[in-house]
């Protein structure tokens, strides 16, 4: 098992019309959506899932067409408040490279960051405008990873998002098996109701990944902690407190 998760707040997005995640489906009707990183623990090691909203935002917000994105605290503010500094994180694992899951990949110039490749020749494809530096230690996958090689914690590829979109399963002592959604699904109705976004790359992948994930939480019994869901989020424990 993991030793231990913390659930950082990422930042806040109120969207002004959640059919962009649900096609045809709540066509102009607001929603709230959270936005979740994770520091976990492993032995001597940590990894931290996804970076969340740039830290510039608690400054200064980022309006956009489909809403205003604000940060109650900065990442480097949480990992501070429990003892944490960037240099400490072993391993950066990111979901995807949409900007609210990579705005702050940069304060961990030294860690390793685990993505998929397929990810990493999208995000960095010409004509884009990546959100961190190519140049840093990374690792690019082809397909799942075993991070410790125990079994704890592995690097699930379901893509469809992007073409490189990823999830991560968590062995933790209690509350046993958990899947970080990364963004498979924005809240909890679109899971339940397998919705593919507009936005994502290919609906096929998509309702695949879906599946796949489906399947493995039967399987092991697991929790599914969906990342924008602000409901879920809400009634977690968040850092400095964490899971067990």
């Amino acid at each position: 098992s993991a030793d231990r998760p913390y659930a950082m707040d990422c930042g806040h997005a109120p969207a002004v019309d959640q059919s962009r995640w649900s096609p045809g489906v709540n066509v102009g009707k607001p929603i709230e959506l959270s936005d979740n990183c994770y520091l976990i623990k492993h032995g001597a090691d940590w990894l931290l899932w996804d970076t969340g909203y740039p830290d510039a935002l608690a400054q200064k917000p980022l309006t956009t067409p489909f809403g205003t994105a604000t940060r109650a605290k900065t990442l480097g503010a949480q990992l501070a408040e429990i003892g944490v500094k960037p240099s400490d994180i072993r391993y950066v694992a990111v979901s995807h490279t949409h900007g609210d899951h990579v705005g702050n990949v940069d304060l961990f110039p030294e860690s390793l960051l685990l993505i998929q490749k397929a990810e990493l020749d999208w995000a960095f494809a010409p004509g884009k405008n990546p959100s961190f530096k190519a140049e840093r230690p990374v690792r690019r996958l082809e397909g799942d990873l075993d991070v410790f090689g125990d079994g704890s914690v592995t690097i699930l590829s379901p893509p469809g998002h992007p073409p490189g979109h990823q999830s991560l399963l968590v062995h933790l002592p209690k509350p046993g098996w958990v899947v970080l959604s990364g963004d498979l699904a924005h809240f909890k109705d679109n899971w339940d109701n397998r919705r593919v976004p507009s936005n994502n790359t290919s609906a096929e992948q998509t309702l695949a990944s879906l599946k796949r994930v489906a399947d493995l939480l039967v399987e092991r019994k697991a929790q599914l902690w969906i990342n924008h869901d602000a409901p879920q989020s809400l009634s977690q424990k968040h850092s400095p407190e964490y899971y067990e």
